[in-house]
């Protein structure tokens, strides 16, 4: 019979988990997981979690939801897959169909791949591409911004700027452009969140004005920098670059993948500046935590410029064996779905402002610079002295221990260095948030203690 410490025994002896430094394993267990339902998560030996972090950002409606696997077990029953090359399929069809309908106008066009970094690559080469089929090969190169993450293949860790994975790969990655970070965590005291983000907005607008001969486009996450440790700004920045990429002809890529989908309080995070990317990465919580899938949405105009006589060989290269996927498309239709059918949006605002009101006695904490909200992201930054904006050493894993404390009291948080955030299902209730809230409050206080 499978117990927690058999299953883990196994899987020290053969797999290697990402993001892991698995030395760590000799004193900090694994959590094996039987079964999940809602929220919860259960191991082998009785013990339950709730993930507050929706098991990487992808869960949307719970584990096990009823209505997915309905869907998933009637389209089982028909097609799993079949090449996307030459043929269709409706799911891939349908739900190409129903993204144009729900991203924001303009954009006409569904592309389909894998995973998120997949769909960061598809975009910049699809950019890059763009120009070249117009005679412009000379815009090749990206601007991102400071603390950025777009993924960990080699295209998106390139046009990310964490500074691990450029020193760590940085003679396998080509050069951009970095423009300073518009994050609000830097805000002078007494300054808004609107004022700082214009202000930031200046280098970028120069950085732009300088080099926009030889960009491509701007790629940035919209609202939450999130691997950067949730860090947020004012939709105001989105406005201003959308203005200059028009004034000085170079794309705009909106990677959504981590903040679409609900997660900042409208079902895209670009609906809040009300602006249109040139292109929009779409994964993670697109099949609500089911199957990799993810999408590019692009324009009518980017599209043109490839569709053209095969002698040409202008037509865009990437192709992927899963391609739209038909069991992933068709949970991806019914996620979508649910979001129309249970006024999703409505009801993640009704939990934001719970949340919000739950966690508010972290900013109270001596060791708690800030608690940062946008809709259903929600982060609280430890600091050794706040007013000082003195950080923790990185080294002393102060975040490790509010994950402990969770795990100990029947949650899942698993902070990013010295930042912990809630990002959880919006099956949620509640008191479950309130829970969440006081084994934080409990575990930071845990955490900072010398």
């Amino acid at each position: 019979m499978t117990d927690n410490a058999s299953l883990v025994a196994r899987d020290l002896a053969a797999l290697w988990h990402p993001c892991t430094q698995m030395k760590d394993h000799e004193w900090l267990p694994l959590v094996p997981v039987k079964r999940g339902k809602g929220v919860w998560l259960e191991d082998f030996d009785g013990n339950r979690y709730i993930d507050a972090i929706s098991s990487w950002w992808v869960n949307l409606f719970g584990h096990a939801n009823p209505r997915i696997n309905a869907a998933l077990r009637d389209q089982m029953e028909s097609l799993e897959h079949v090449i996307l090359a030459g043929f269709s399929h409706e799911p891939a069809v349908e739900l190409a169909e129903k993204l144009v309908e729900v991203t924001p106008a303009g954009l006409s066009r569904c592309f389909y791949a894998d995973n998120g970094s997949a769909a960061v690559e598809v975009a910049v080469k699809m950019s890059y591409h763009y120009w070249r089929n117009l005679r412009r090969p000379e815009k090749k190169r990206f601007i991102t911004l400071a603390n950025s993450y777009h993924g960990e293949t080699l295209g998106a860790l390139a046009v990310g700027n964490v500074a691990l994975y450029k020193e760590t790969y940085g003679p396998l990655l080509m050069e951009t452009l970095a423009a300073p970070t518009p994050d609000c965590f830097e805000r002078e005291e007494g300054e808004s969140w609107e004022a700082y983000s214009r202000r930031q907005f200046e280098p970028m607008r120069k950085l732009i004005a300088r080099h926009h001969q030889e960009v491509s486009a701007v790629i940035l996450e919209p609202l939450v920098q999130c691997a950067g440790g949730m860090r947020m700004y004012h939709p105001v920045y989105l406005e201003l670059l959308r203005e200059a990429c028009d004034e000085y002809d170079i794309h705009l890529i909106a990677d959504e993948i981590a903040v679409g989908f609900g997660r900042t309080g409208t079902l895209f995070a670009c609906e809040q500046a009300n602006i249109t990317p040139d292109f929009m990465c779409l994964s993670k919580g697109l099949t609500a935590g089911y199957l990799p899938l993810s999408a590019v949405m692009t324009t009518e105009k980017i599209y043109q410029a490839f569709y053209d006589e095969y002698d040409n060989l202008t037509a865009f290269l990437h192709s992927h064996s899963y391609t739209g996927n038909p069991l992933a498309c068709r949970v991806a239709l019914e996620t979508l779905k649910i979001f129309e059918d249970d006024q999703i949006i409505v009801r993640n605002r009704e939990l934001a402002e719970h949340a919000a009101r739950a966690f508010a006695p972290l900013a109270d904490h001596p060791h708690v610079r800030e608690v940062r909200q946008h809709g259903m992201i929600l982060a609280a930054e430890m600091m050794k002295d706040p007013k000082r904006r003195e950080p923790f050493p990185w080294h002393e894993r102060r975040g490790l221990k509010v994950y402990q404390h969770g795990l100990a009291n029947e949650v899942l948080m698993r902070p990013l260095g010295h930042v912990f955030y809630f990002m959880p299902p919006y099956v949620i209730t509640e008191s479950q948030i309130d829970h969440v809230a006081k084994m934080a409050l409990e575990g930071i206080d845990l955490a900072t203690r010398d």
